[in-house]
């Protein structure tokens, strides 16, 4: 079994769009999205980020067919996520959402078995285990194998989850995997911020598709393939780093004049002015 997985390698079948169409969103009578078009491409680390109440999470939830638009659609390999059953896009995406709450003491690796129960198995198999534990390795959880979840940290837990979605779509291999992040960043330390972001990359690179809701404009601009920036509900712009986080635009975004510079090593920094 290939555990480092690269889709592209493993099957030669066209790679299928993530595509919001037209979406609007209304919750309990208030307006949540509004005339958002948006298409997620394979082999991409697409990052969302915009305000507080910008839509930001509301749009990933879409995108995971965790719910419907009240007008509009999201389709996957051109086929409406409502057209899919529940099993079959399980098989080709998972979400980690920002608060996942567990409350049985299983220990870390059951906890990351949880992602291999979409594929049908009663009892897990080798391969199920050796998902579980190249899963650990690639979110550095790997030291905390046979430990209590309830006992570790949030950001401990952080990683654990995160193993846990990523067993979900490891093997994919007639089409791509969807790796969708609601701030998956929460709760860890500077440096396994930067690891995990890292990792995001690398399973792009493998030809995942991986969607990822951030609040920090820094680690937005570091690590992302393509932005998408939201505010109040619309679509302000989509792109590059350099044409989506453009300084005046996200001044008027969020309100505080904001200023960009390149560092040595050819990335932007924002900084409030």
């Amino acid at each position: 079994m290939n555990l480092a997985l690269d889709w592209r390698a493993a099957s030669t079948a066209v790679a299928g769009l993530l595509e919001v169409r037209e979406v609007h969103l209304s919750l309990g009578g208030r307006r949540v999205l509004q005339a958002v078009n948006l298409v997620a491409q394979p082999g991409r680390l697409l990052v969302l980020v915009g305000p507080n109440g910008a839509g930001k999470s509301s749009l990933l939830g879409l995108m995971a067919g965790l719910c419907r638009p009240s007008l509009g659609s999201v389709a996957l390999d051109g086929k409406p996520l409502v057209r899919w059953s529940a099993t079959e896009l399980a098989r080709r995406r998972a979400m980690l959402s920002q608060q996942v709450r567990l409350g049985f003491a299983f220990r870390v690796e059951e906890v990351v078995m949880l992602g291999r129960s979409v594929h049908g198995a009663a009892t897990p198999g080798m391969a199920d285990r050796q998902v579980v534990e190249a899963a650990l390795q690639a979110t550095g959880a790997h030291h905390l194998r046979g430990r209590n979840y309830l006992e570790l940290s949030g950001g401990e837990q952080q990683r654990v989850q995160l193993a846990r979605v990523l067993a979900q779509i490891w093997d994919c291999r007639d089409a791509p995997g969807w790796l969708l992040l609601d701030e998956p960043e929460a709760g860890l330390d500077i440096a396994h911020q930067h690891q995990l972001l890292r990792h995001a990359r690398d399973w792009a690179a493998r030809g995942y598709g991986v969607v990822v809701v951030l609040h920090d404009l820094n680690l937005a601009a570091r690590y992302a393939d393509e932005v998408a920036l939201l505010a109040q509900g619309r679509l302000v712009r989509h792109g590059n780093v350099a044409q989506a986080l453009d300084a005046e635009v996200l001044s008027h975004v969020y309100g505080i004049r904001l200023g960009r510079s390149l560092t040595a090593d050819r990335h932007w920094l924002f900084h409030a002015q």
